[in-house]
């Protein structure tokens, strides 16, 4: 039997809950970080060998009995679509977990960072709409306990959160499954609208994502955020039924946040809310090329999906290697930390640069797409994406000037990069390079997933033009 034939994307769920039980009998945190660092490094290769498996067309779990069924059809399964979603939490999570500093093993809890990864790998693999939605709701759960370890104020990010749940239960309850999308009830598509926007952190509702990363710990806030559960319910659960009126209101307030994000990033005064603003610019930016609803627009939404996710977490975890080192940062003065770190510099200059869509970069290349797409659908939509990837562009190199030049910084003690974080950060900012200097596999996956993208909500239509002709 072919060893991919295995369903190893179950085993990667299992081991995840496996490692965190294990995880979270260890109270010695050196010890926890190295059990909880070969747990996530075994995840990682078993979500490459179900990616693996995708790719080459092997049916995974013949002959098997670890099999997720229900009704007859598999309900944890990989497509185009989250085929390289699942090997990229994985990566982040296993990434995050090499970088984690000495003076951070106490305050990160990698038994919540991996019953979190099992949930999200769930998460990303799954097409039944009332499991996901469970799934995503489990996925607000970890998030709390941080905020409650950590003692810091919950009651923003459960307001929005619980709106969220709320309006995404109550719309799906709604849904007529064989309505076509111009022909869904409004009470069911505006909910459903009005989620994802919560959870996406789209304006007037991105109060949370700021507080979040305000009170939470760099790490676990990162893995929250960079592999955009939001935009995946959207394209699961909006996108495939949902009116074209409400992809329009929904690119509408996308661009709107999108250029306010942009604009807020480049004068903010604190490092986290720079990061915060900056991340919320580039999810924007996905959300505006699922509304445009064209293959060319759609392949640059996912590739840069894909490059956010990739790029924005190298970005993060250079940002919290630096926190390690001199603690919370502020963008209101100079720094000058370049002579202490030219490592820590080259590498938030590379990954930072590859969020906004360097050329050469994994984000050019999704950049691109994404603009050509929106100016063949409309030119002005086209400008505004291209001014707000400019806008990021100039925030990025003003907190880079800001951190590491300016003036000499003095420091009795090291500040160079260590071996772990080393490797984490520059394993992302090879994926980015070569992602870009090789863009040919990747987007050839990206245009395939959003080819089916596309025929999914076709096929609805003719479904329920099927189902609704009077004999």
């Amino acid at each position: 039997m072919n060893i991919l034939q295995l369903p190893w994307l179950e085993f990667a769920i299992l081991l995840s809950l496996l490692g965190a039980l294990c995880v979270s009998r260890c109270h010695d945190p050196i010890r926890a970080s190295r059990w909880g660092l070969a747990f996530t490094g075994t995840v990682f290769g078993f979500t490459i060998l179900a990616w693996l498996g995708h790719y080459l067309g092997v049916k995974a779990g013949d002959g098997w009995s670890l099999q997720t069924y229900y009704l007859g059809s598999r309900i944890l399964e990989l497509d185009a679509l989250s085929a390289p979603l699942a090997p990229s939490v994985a990566l982040l999570h296993f990434l995050t977990a090499l970088a984690t500093a000495r003076t951070k093993m106490r305050r990160f809890s990698f038994s919540w960072s991996l019953a979190s990864e099992a949930i999200r790998l769930a998460t990303f693999s799954c097409t039944d709409p009332w499991l996901l939605i469970s799934l995503l709701v489990l996925c607000t759960i970890p998030a709390y306990v941080e905020l409650v370890n950590r003692g810091k104020p919950t009651r923003v990010y459960v307001l929005h959160m619980a709106l969220f749940v709320g309006l995404l239960v109550l719309g799906w309850t709604f849904v007529e499954p064989a309505a076509n999308h111009n022909a869904q009830p409004a009470w069911a598509v505006i909910p459903l609208l009005a989620a994802i926007l919560v959870r996406c952190g789209s304006v007037p509702v991105h109060c949370w994502l700021t507080d979040w990363f305000e009170h939470a710990s760099f790490g676990n806030a990162l893995l929250f955020v960079a592999p955009l559960s939001g935009v995946y319910a959207a394209a699961r659960l909006v996108f495939p039924i949902a009116p074209d009126w409400v992809l329009h209101s929904l690119g509408i307030v996308s661009l709107f946040t999108a250029i306010y994000a942009a604009c807020m990033a480049t004068i903010q005064q604190d490092a986290r809310r720079f990061f915060a603003y900056l991340f919320l610019s580039y999810s924007s930016l996905v959300l505006v090329g699922l509304e445009l609803v064209t293959s060319i627009s759609l392949a640059g939404a996912l590739s840069l999906w894909f490059s956010v996710t990739l790029g924005l977490g190298g970005f993060g975890l250079t940002l919290r290697a630096l926190e390690a080192r001199v603690g919370r940062l502020s963008l209101a003065d100079f720094h000058g930390l370049y002579d202490n770190s030219p490592a820590l510099a080259v590498c938030f200059l590379i990954t930072g640069l590859a969020s906004v869509g360097f050329p050469g970069t994994l984000g050019f290349i999704a950049t691109e797409l994404l603009v050509d797409g929106a100016v063949e659908a409309n030119l002005a939509i086209g400008i505004i994406v291209a001014f707000a990837a400019a806008l990021n562009g100039i925030a990025v190199l003003r907190a880079y000037f800001r951190l590491f030049t300016g003036k000499r910084h003095a420091s009795t003690v090291s500040l160079q990069i260590g071996l772990r974080e080393h490797i984490a950060v520059l394993t992302l900012s090879a994926l980015i390079l070569g992602g870009g200097l090789f863009p040919q596999l990747g987007i050839s996956s990206r245009h395939d997933a959003a080819q089916e993208i596309l025929h999914g909500r076709q096929e609805n239509l003719r479904t329920a033009a099927r189902h609704w002709r009077v004999p």
